[in-house]
């Protein structure tokens, strides 16, 4: 069984930058892929990033590339979402996701979930 909590969203204004941690606990965070999803008022939870278990490989839909950043820190059991370049469009609740699958994070059949972290961008 894994844990995981989001931490780190917050309100800001559009061009300004945020940081999410997710923090896993149960297992390491190395034996999972892991990824961040968004859920907007009135809309489906929709994928945001996700990251192989080695780290080496990463996705973005397209909306994010080239603003935000997923990395991963196995020592310190988490999983980072660099936000730059904030838009109002990104305003949402941001879920952390787990599998040992990357393509099953991809495609939102992660095994684990947090409870998710409220970003606000205003314009």
């Amino acid at each position: 069984q894994v844990q995981l909590v989001e931490s780190g969203g917050g309100l800001v204004q559009a061009g300004g930058s945020l940081r999410l941690s997710c923090v896993a606990s149960g297992r390491t965070v190395s034996s999972y892929a892991m990824g961040w999803f968004r859920q907007a008022p009135g809309k489906e939870r929709a994928f945001v990033a996700a990251i192989s278990r080695s780290g080496g490989d990463t996705y973005y839909t397209d909306s994010v590339k080239g603003r935000f950043t997923i990395s991963r820190d196995s020592a310190k059991n988490t999983v980072y979402l660099q936000m730059n370049s904030l838009k109002p469009e990104d305003t949402a609740v941001y879920y952390c996701a787990a599998s040992q699958s990357t393509a099953a994070v991809v495609r939102g059949a992660s095994d684990y979930w947090g409870q998710g972290t409220q970003v606000t961008v205003s314009s």
